[in-house]
């Protein structure tokens, strides 16, 4: 264990991801050569233990210090996989430098006063160290005494230092400081060669030992096994090591481009500079072109943009980008914006496709982040370094694999007490001992293991489902809970317009119907319609949001870039201007230009544009967004009485509705309209009226709830549409089931000396006159029915309330989650937050999405499917090529059935191994074991070909009402295990006794004679041949014995008989009948055998290392092993896998659940009081008062640090033998 003594110990990176611990550590000489010694005794296994252990190779070689000075760092993860790695610490010298360097420790090395730069230069030696841990630099702060980020700006940096240090640019001699201490703007994934992966692969454990039991065997005279499993190993080999030299050579063309891009530098004092992006370092200010592929992190200050983050989002919409706003406080520059941050933010690997110059000069933007620092950087960095995965499988295999070995230890001192009572030479004693220790691990394993999800991603890819995480399949066949987003996964991805309700002296008016064919007549709201949006004109193609786009093409206006032809309304400083189409309605302004443009922000919600109208001196301003929030910056004098139910007589109804704004601009000179504030354009608004839109659900969703809820898998929205249109999508998809009781949980932040609330309002249904179900709010007392508590109710919420809960009402949450359905309004950072909640319950979530707001939250998921046309999306597990939710359940069932593949092909490689154990363990009672070809046709002919097939079996196309078993030390499956051990060792046993009581019974291996003399009384065509000396000359005594022949057969039909009865179809895989080439590999191995067993053919048996015996005999045998097949597949079959019989013994001996959410569930069902249906809690009363401390923005909410409740640290169990 590491002591964490201040100066010794420091935290990386705190509060993040990829939190680390890093302790200081000195080399010390007399312990190097130590190790060096002991790993030349060891003939270097003590190296390869320290290549497994890192930690082991710091503790033997290092002794502790403090940090500062420390030539080795020892990183350990704060998460709960624990993981070591090794680094070296480098010292940079500023003097190799080509100018002189202020040595006075008084005067700063560069300009920004927050640079840890000038904190993490040792003056007068001008030296700096640094560390680089999974490609991203840090130096030593000696100040603060801490490492480090460095290749970035710091986030202390205010919107007024970012102008004013960093806008002009920088001097050379602090570039040339900066790309010494930050390291090239480059993301370099090199090819790694073939030899080095070769050289990985070989020196995993499991292939390490692989080979000490190969040249066991081959030193034993075992050629044509162990050639046939070292095929099989150098093919496993191969295949994995083309596989990462095709990953490594793809990521390497998908970055090479990033670094070869020539950018413009503004440079201090010496103008622009063309320079290699690799060259650029943070602070730079860069002039960005007409299109252009970003090579680095920028924030924009100077003009606007449009840019296509689809490598980021998987979305390939167009993104206005707007320059930081000129501010003369302190705050930092991200706090200053709060989440809307990214909307002044180019990152890097997107491309600008259109820039708008402020007439003030270029586009200017400064460089905010370089290198792996950067977005794209980050992405790649996901792929080279994957978070572990966390799954009981695996680490429940890894145990597996201890015990098999401890068995194999057992069977190693067995073998060395029997051999050594019998005086057999040392020699031959350790080599006996070692071959049983080999025995009950087998070598087939990580190829068998794997076979499962190779088999059910192929199928995926048939479906055009494709999975850049192979691992995660299994981890599907555990799903128990489904988060969807709405727009474009349930609904359709277009919206049509269905009409707008204008307003006219506060009050709404006549429904203009877009279905009617009339024009939309021109007025203030026409204007907005076709001027508010984020739509460019691109290639002569209008290009933009769906909902945007659609509402432009309902005004019958058209788009066209800025000429000389509209001088005369002043408006060449626009770069689009809108003027009445052919189809128009008539309009008397000739044309708009759009002046500027506040875009649109999940957490505002709304977006804004200041326009000209042709011919006027003065500007207006157009707003659209969510009608609740746009009403509270309107008048309130412009706003209808009657707007709350004229909103929610659309919402109920399913409809998506935008609210419109206008006011006029007191201001002419165009210079004034670049420096406005978003909140001065947003506010004294004259509501206009309501936009209503139509979002269909899709024809596949309705059917896919239903085939989910059938199969008892939760299903939750989560979206940033309105509350009251989402709860009415979820009633019509029936993801709320009819008769279901839905209540509103509505929390408030803290004001003055009211402490923060949450109010619970029951939601009922009433039929209106249009025929549809319509949502009304009961205030009164009403509660839920005592009969239908339980599931039959559900939560909704908003994000707002959301954040709330979770600062304020913490311990509330689980209560809530647990039968949380529809959560709107949320933001992205609120989609990640609320999936980790349900993780933190031990649910098994999957988030479905579009892959643009559901970035964060389908990389939290335990499965992300992002519905997108890119075949692979970086944004989330799986990409599904189909626009709809049908992915869902496909993937699901391939899950489960790549589940159950594996726990079978594990179970009956367990059983293999323990077969031949008990087998081997018998013969080495007399000094004897089973020959080579005896095990050639266990290992090749049948475990081989079937541990390769037994996979293929295809998913069962209806979903079980229930999930296979998540973890392999289950009841079910021990006993499984254990029973056939005890069936096989049982018939064994009998047999290996009962053999020795025949009449014709003799000890071949020590009395030959007597064999040869007894097989006059055989019916059996074979003769045997004898030398000159009167001896047969057949195998060694060793080997050929009437115990191996009698314990070969029952050895081999208990192996295709295990493999049979493992591989169950229903209710996860189809029958077994339908895997052909399984069924038809079973039944040629079965006949074989029987075939071998009676066949009287001399070479049969001389090449077969067996005796022949009496018909009678051979025919004992083979009733044995049936009998033995009929009680293992009655036991398995009706005992085992007999659930209803598993929940009534788990009922009788008061098990209970260990996961969260069932014990939440039982909690809340015997509780009276729950639901709370016409109540107000407030924050301080009993147990819902709870303050969660590690709270802090409510729009980053943090990841939370604790464990996951009964969850435990797993990774691919053969990396950590």
């Amino acid at each position: 264990m590491e002591e964490k003594s201040k100066d010794h110990w420091a935290l990386l990176n705190p509060g993040e991801e990829n939190e680390l611990e890093v302790f200081g550590y000195r080399t010390q000489n007399l312990r190097r050569a130590l190790c060096l010694v002991t790993s030349i005794l060891t003939c270097g296994f003590l190296l390869l233990v320290f290549y497994w252990k890192p930690q082991w190779r710091v503790w033997a070689n290092c002794i502790p210090c403090p940090l500062q000075e420390a030539d080795t760092v020892l990183l350990k993860t704060t998460d709960k996989f624990q993981r070591y790695m090794r680094k070296k610490v480098v010292c940079l010298y500023l003097s190799t430098l080509k100018f002189p360097i202020s040595k006075n420790p008084e005067e700063p090395l560069v300009a920004d006063r927050h640079s840890v730069i000038n904190q993490a230069v040792l003056k007068p030696e001008l030296k700096l160290q640094c560390v680089q841990v999974q490609k991203i630099r840090y130096v030593w702060n000696y100040s603060e005494k801490k490492f480090q980020k460095v290749g970035l700006l710091e986030d202390s940096n205010s919107c007024h230092d970012i102008y004013h240090t960093f806008g002009l640019g920088l001097t050379s001699e602090e570039q040339e400081v900066r790309r010494l201490v930050c390291g090239p703007n480059a993301i370099e994934v090199g090819i790694q060669p073939i030899w080095k992966l070769l050289i990985k692969q070989v020196l995993n454990p499991f292939y390490v030992f692989q080979a000490f039991t190969l040249t066991l065997w081959l030193s034993q005279g075992y050629i044509e096994y162990s050639v046939a499993i070292i095929i099989l190993s150098v093919i496993s080999i191969v295949l994995s090591v083309y596989d990462l030299r095709q990953q490594s050579v793809k990521l390497h063309n998908l970055v090479e481009d990033h670094n070869k891009v020539q950018v413009t530098v503004m440079v201090k004092g010496k103008g622009l500079q063309v320079l290699e992006s690799r060259l650029l370092v943070p602070g730079d200010t860069i002039i960005l072109p007409g299109k252009f592929s970003l090579p680095c992190d920028a924030i924009l200050i100077d003009g606007s943009c449009v840019v296509n983050e689809g490598m980021l989002t998987g979305e390939s919409i167009p993104v206005t980008k707007t320059p930081l706003p000129h501010s003369e406080n302190t705050m930092a520059w991200k706090s200053h914006s709060s989440e809307d941050y990214r909307k002044h933010v180019l990152f890097c690997g997107t491309e600008v496709i259109q820039v708008k110059p402020s007439g003030q000069g270029p586009v200017r933007a400064v460089v905010l982040q370089t290198g792996y620092n950067t977005a794209k950087g980050d992405l790649v960095r996901s792929i080279l370094y994957p978070r572990p995965l966390n799954f009981k499988l695996y680490n429940d295999a890894f145990k597996f694999i201890v015990f098999l070995a401890c068995l194999g230890a057992v069977g190693f001192l067995y073998a060395l007490g029997v051999y050594m009572y019998h005086g057999v030479s040392p020699r031959d004693t350790t080599t006996m001992a070692l071959l049983i220790l080999t025995v009950t691990v087998p070598p087939v394993l990580p190829a068998a293991l794997t076979t499962g999800i190779v088999y059910a991603q192929k199928r995926l890819k048939k479906k055009k489902i494709f999975c850049i995480s192979q691992q995660r399949i299994n981890m599907c066949g555990q799903i128990n809970l489904v988060c969807f987003d709405k727009t474009g996964t349930l609904t359709e991805d277009g919206l049509d317009l269905w009409g707008v309700v204008p307003t006219a002296d506060n009050c709404f008016q006549e429904v203009h119907s877009f279905a009617s064919g009339k024009d939309l007549p021109w007025g203030p709201l026409c204007a907005a319609m076709a001027s508010c949006h984020s739509l460019i004109l691109l290639n002569g193609t209008i290009q933009g949001d769906p909902l945007d786009l659609k509402m432009f093409e309902g005004t019958a206006w058209i788009m066209e870039d800025c000429s000389a032809d509209y001088c005369k309304f002043g408006m060449l400083d626009s770069n689009t201007v809108i003027k009445p189409g052919p189809k128009a309605s008539w309009s008397p302004v000739e044309a708009i230009a759009i002046l500027r443009q506040f875009p649109f922000s999940s957490s505002l919600q709304r977006m804004s544009v200041v326009a000209q109208l042709a011919g006027e001196d003065h500007f207006h301003v157009y707003v659209k967004g969510a009608p609740e929030m746009l009403a509270k910056f309107c008048k309130s004098e412009t706003v209808p009485k009657d707007f709350p139910q004229k909103l929610r007589s659309y919402t109920i109804q399913g409809f998506r509705v935008i609210a419109l704004a206008h006011k006029a601009l007191k201001i002419e000179k165009l210079s004034e309209v670049q420096n406005l504030a978003r909140e001065k354009v947003e506010s004294e608004l004259t509501f206009l009226g309501l936009l209503i839109m139509e979002n269909r659900l899709k024809k596949e969703t309705k059917p896919v709830l239903k085939e989910l809820s059938e199969a008892h898998i939760r299903m939750v929205m989560i979206t940033g549409d309105n509350l009251q249109t989402a709860i009415t999508v979820a009633k019509n998809s029936e993801m709320i089931p009819r008769g279901s009781q839905v209540i509103l949980v509505e929390a408030n932040e803290p004001e003055d000396f009211v402490p923060a609330s949450v109010t619970w309002q029951l939601i009922e249904n009433q039929e209106n006159g249009l025929g549809r179900n319509e949502t009304y709010l009961n205030i009164g007392n009403s509660s839920v029915p005592d009969g239908t508590r339980g599931s039959c109710y559900h939560f909704a919420m908003s994000g707002k309330s959301y954040q709330v809960i979770f600062q304020h009402f913490n311990s509330l949450l689980p209560k809530i989650l647990v039968n949380g359905t529809i959560f709107a309004r949320m933001s992205p950072a609120q989609k990640s937050s609320l999936v980790e909640e349900f993780q933190k319950l031990n649910y098994y979530v999957a988030m479905c999405g579009d892959g643009a707001n559901d970035c964060g939250a389908l990389k939290m998921a335990h499965a992300g499917i992002s519905l997108s046309e890119q075949e692979a999306s970086v944004a989330s597990h799986f990409t599904s090529k189909m626009a709809n939710i049908e992915c869902v359940p496909q993937l699901i069932r391939e899950g489960r059935a790549a589940l159950v593949s594996s726990f079978g092909v594990f179970k009956y490689l367990t059983m293999y191994g323990l077969i031949q154990f008990i087998g081997t363990s018998l013969l080495y009672w007399q000094l004897q074991l089973f020959g080579n070809y005896q095990y050639l046709m266990q290992d090749v002919a049948i475990t081989l070909m079937v541990c390769l097939t037994m996979s293929s079996t295809h998913a069962y196309p209806k979903l079980a009402p229930y999930r296979p078993a998540g973890q392999l030390l289950s009841p079910p499956l021990l006993l499984s295990v254990f029973l056939n051990t005890c069936f096989t060792c049982i018939v064994q046993v009998c047999a290996f006794l009962y053999v020795k009581q025949q009449p014709w019974y003799c000890e071949v291996y020590r009395y030959s004679k007597c064999f040869l003399d007894s097989q006059s009384n055989f019916s059996t065509n074979v003769s045997l041949e004898r030398n000159g000396t009167g001896n047969a000359t057949l195998i060694p005594g060793s080997i050929l014995s009437f115990e191996s022949t009698t314990l070969w057969p029952i050895t081999t039909i208990n192996c295709i008989m295990v493999a049979f009865i493992f591989s169950k179809g229903k209710p996860f895989r189809k029958p077994i009948y339908t895997n052909y080439m399984f069924s038809f590999l079973l039944m040629s191995a079965l006949g074989l055998t029987v075939f071998i067993l009676f066949s009287d053919f001399q070479a049969i048996y001389h090449g077969m290392q067996l005796i022949p015996t009496l018909t009678s005999w051979r025919v004992s045998i083979l009733v044995a092993v049936l009998t033995q097949f009929c009680v293992a597949f009655f036991v398995e079959d009706v005992i085992l896998q007999n659930r209803k019989l598993w929940l009534w013994i788990k009922k009788e001996c008061g098990f209970s659940s260990k996961s969260q959410y069932r014990n939440w569930q039982k909690k809340l069902a015997e509780d009276s009081t729950w639901p709370p249906t016409h109540r107000t809690d407030y924050s301080g009363d009993g147990e819902n008062g709870f303050i969660n401390p590690g709270y802090e923005d409510p729009e980053q909410i943090p990841r939370a640090k604790s464990e996951l409740g009964g969850q435990t640290p797993e990774e691919h169990f053969w990396t950590r033998l």
